[in-house]
């Protein structure tokens, strides 16, 4: 619980300050454009590019935390092995001095998770931290219930 609210206090007062700044926050980043090409590259070893060596990577919803470019080649095979016809879309994204915050699209087809072969949207966040413009940390967080729905593992 203490952490959840950690997070969301997080959130808002980086939406706070964004707002009391009057900073327009940007749709694109070279250093995102760059990770969200190697998304939709759908090639692990071209995706764990756009990451430091020594990332730490978390996908939160699923309580996974990758640390370097070797565990998080293993997830990204295994959402594209899982996720087919994967599209990431950037809605938009704020990075500065050193930290990030994007907002994104994941379209996929339910292969693996639920095996339903449904198509799925999902909408999430991203908070990270850049070096040497590489991503050198990453946390995802999503919906997972908008996916099952989605693909009719929940009833609507």
């Amino acid at each position: 619980m203490t952490k959840t609210f950690s997070v969301y206090a997080a959130l808002l007062l980086l939406v706070l300050s964004l707002s009391a700044c009057q900073t327009t926050v940007k749709r694109s980043d070279s250093i995102v454009e760059r990770a969200i090409a190697a998304w939709n590259s759908h090639d692990p070893d071209k995706t764990v590019t756009a990451y430091t060596d020594d990332v730490v990577y978390e996908d939160v919803p699923h309580r996974i935390i990758c640390h370097g470019r070797a565990e998080l080649r293993e997830f990204v095979a295994g959402c594209f092995a899982s996720d087919g016809d994967v599209k990431v879309e950037l809605v938009k994204c704020w990075v500065h001095d050193g930290h990030g915050v994007m907002e994104w699209v994941w379209r996929g087809v339910d292969i693996e998770q639920f095996k339903t072969g449904k198509p799925f949207t999902i909408r999430g966040l991203s908070i990270f931290e850049v070096r040497d413009g590489k991503i050198s940390r990453d946390r995802d967080y999503y919906d997972v219930a908008t996916q099952m729905l989605d693909v009719g593992a929940l009833p609507k």
